[in-house]
């Protein structure tokens, strides 16, 4: 268990922004954050940060909260967990009781995954530097590949002992147990045999882009052919090859503060980069680039940049992952190392200075790069000079962006000899072919939506007591402990006329008084339960705290309620999206009106309650043995205070 002060420290401590900005690329939008969503795909911002009230919200899934519930939805992350994860960002010790046997038992089947990977991690490592076979063995490969002690630790490397079992016998004798062993599948099950499925092999263990250990990637040493050089771990409920990069932890925030990354094609390509000091660098780990693997780069930047060697075999199979990233949306450059020459080896042998030199001289954008490929490939021949002049126009058709495709058009046609006008051609058919099967697409659906007609769906009303009261929520929220002047327009009867008259008369209090004593005069009930909790809430923190903190009191909220919070104070940022400003629109500041606010909502749910009691009113009329006069002169009675107090809201918001 973690102690209460170390929770209470980390919160303190923890800022939304650093922690989401570890994951999303962040940019400045007024008082705000803004950034494209983790939990769906865009390309339009619909992310948002606010640090004054130290909470995130995402538009495009309806989700927000704290730094903890960020770290819990985006890493799956429990609450411990969160807390842990921000205690080591921000170096902070927790004082926690480790946990018990019984502890483990109970931890759910993902969480045990987690844990049980976790301690694979720090028993491969502990092997690598503790015994003999791994130091002479382990050790002695990674030195040989030039990296230090220091990036030893760092990418926390390992050893598998070259036993059948070393692994296996030792996890199950420290309580962790065989079914997650084989769900990792650090341990292979075949009737009543076990045995380790890295036996022998260096370990790179595979990290989330929060450091969780996810799974491992094990090199062999020997020379048997029967055997895989590399070896990865299989597919798991932690573990998606098609989720993750290998080094993105380790880069993520270079890649940010660089804005570009750098792809390379496996582990060591990624370690001696990172050694020689080009930290933001990430690779697929051998497997085919996916369109997952891409938005995760393209949360933190829009530019990659893809490295390949020297063979053209291999950069011809790995060329067709560019065209993934162009329809991301991104801009995409590629750099080749001299023949014989890897990532890895070039690093090795240079220093930073010339590392980073040969990069900025030999990164080519990749419509240069694609032509210059293909044209060599054709060899003056016209029939496949057309078929590369196609593939090129493929994947410029691939561009979202309208005025890119334009300028790699201009380009290609200066590159290949040929005019703008065929390629715009080209492209203009590539685009009605896609588009055609599009609309192919389309009517085949809307044909299956026809087989079973539903009725049209009315629009949904818009519940007026629902808006009301999360109004006043985030009314309280946000300006409850403020001190403001209220003028009450005070019903009396006019001495000559004897007619009921407004006159106003002024008071100060805190909003939150304000508020409180006004429902209480009338009487009215929340009718949304988790609003009349939240209130209840509210309310009596202020009383009991002059210095009240919405980032203090979302903490202390469970999930439900800070994400409802979180929904509530964050809907007004939504303009920020938007640039609104830019195109000279202003919205209202709320600030500058707070009493007037105050007033017009509460006196808006006075006159939505009358009117929902003058209709049970007439309800009632139209029942048997009612009084209907009686009934009558209540109706009378409501619409008179309902045209009083319209007359009221219309002094308020004419101000």
């Amino acid at each position: 268990m973690i102690s209460q002060n170390s929770i209470s420290q980390v919160f303190e401590t923890a800022r939304v922004e650093e922690v989401i900005g570890d994951f999303v690329q962040l940019k400045k939008a007024g008082s705000n954050f803004k950034g494209l969503s983790p939990f769906s795909e865009e390309r339009t911002p619909s992310f948002m940060v606010s640090p004054v009230k130290q909470i995130w919200k995402d538009f495009s899934t309806g989700k927000g909260g704290n730094a903890i519930t960020f770290l819990m939805e985006h890493e799956h992350f429990t609450y411990p967990e969160a807390i842990r994860y921000l205690a080591k960002k921000y170096n902070i010790e927790i004082e926690e009781t480790e946990r018990t046997d019984e502890e483990k038992e109970q931890a759910n089947a993902k969480e045990s995954l987690y844990l049980v990977s976790e301690y694979a991690n720090e028993y491969f490592q502990k092997v690598l530097q503790k015994t003999d076979q791994g130091q002479a063995i382990g050790k002695s490969y990674f030195k040989e590949r030039g990296f230090t002690e220091d990036t030893i630790k760092k990418f926390q490397l390992g050893y598998s002992l070259d036993e059948w079992q070393a692994f296996t016998d030792d996890a199950l004798g420290k309580g962790y147990k065989l079914e997650f062993l084989e769900k990792t599948g650090l341990t292979i099950v075949k009737d009543e045999r076990r045995f380790d499925r890295f036996k022998g092999r260096v370990m790179f263990p595979i990290h989330s882009m929060s450091g969780r250990v996810l799974g491992f990637g094990g090199r062999i040493l020997t020379n048997d052919k029967k055997a895989a050089k590399y070896l990865n771990s299989p597919e798991s409920d932690i573990y998606h090859k098609s989720n993750v990069l290998y080094g993105l932890y380790f880069a993520k925030q270079t890649i940010a503060k660089e804005d570009n990354c750098f792809l390379v094609e496996g582990y060591t390509d990624v370690i001696q980069f990172y050694q020689t000091g080009v930290k933001n660098v990430v690779s697929s780990s051998g497997t085919a680039l996916t369109s997952q693997q891409i938005r995760l780069i393209n949360r933190l930047t829009n530019n990659i940049t893809v490295l390949f060697d020297g063979d053209a075999a291999g950069i011809r199979a790995s060329i067709r992952g560019i065209d993934l990233i162009l329809e991301q949306g991104m801009n995409v450059k590629v750099c080749t190392f001299p023949d014989g020459e890897d990532p890895d080896s070039f690093a090795k042998s240079n220093t930073l200075e010339e590392l980073t030199e040969y990069l900025n001289e030999n990164a080519k954008d990749f419509i240069q790069f694609k032509a210059s490929l293909l044209v060599k490939e054709a060899n003056n021949d016209p029939i496949k000079k057309a078929e590369t002049i196609r593939d090129i126009v493929n994947s410029i058709a691939k561009i979202p962006d309208a005025i890119k495709r334009e300028i790699y058009v201009r380009e290609c046609a200066s590159i290949m000899d040929i005019s703008e006008s065929v390629l715009f051609t080209t492209l203009a058919q590539i685009g009605k072919k896609e588009a055609q099967e599009a609309n192919k697409q389309y009517k085949q659906e809307q044909r299956a939506f026809e087989v079973v007609k539903s009725e049209q769906q009315k629009k949904p009303r818009v519940d007026v007591q629902y808006e009301l009261e999360r109004k006043i929520i985030e009314i309280l929220m946000l300006y409850g402990d403020r001190v403001e002047q209220f003028e009450d327009l005070i019903l009396k009867e006019d001495e000559a006329s004897g007619d009921l008259i407004l006159e106003p008369a002024m008071h100060e209090a805190r909003v939150f008084e304000k508020i409180y004593l006004d429902l209480q005069e009338d009487e009215m009930m929340f009718s949304n339960e988790k609003f009349r909790e939240l209130y209840y809430a509210i309310i009596d923190r202020l009383n009991q705290d002059e210095n009240f903190s919405t980032k203090d009191f979302i903490n202390q909220l469970d999930q439900k309620h800070a994400t409802e919070v979180t929904s509530i104070l964050m809907e007004d940022e939504k303009y920020n999206l938007h640039d609104w400003h830019r195109n000279n629109i202003v919205p209202k500041e709320k600030e500058h009106a707070i009493a007037q606010l105050v007033s017009q909502t509460i006196l808006s749910l006075r006159c939505y309650l009358i009117d929902q009691k003058v209709a049970e009113y007439k309800n009632e009329t139209l029942r048997e043995n009612v009084d209907t006069r009686s009934v009558m002169e209540d109706v009378k009675d409501y619409l008179g205070l309902k045209m009083l107090l319209s007359r009221k809201l219309g002094k308020v918001i004419g101000g």
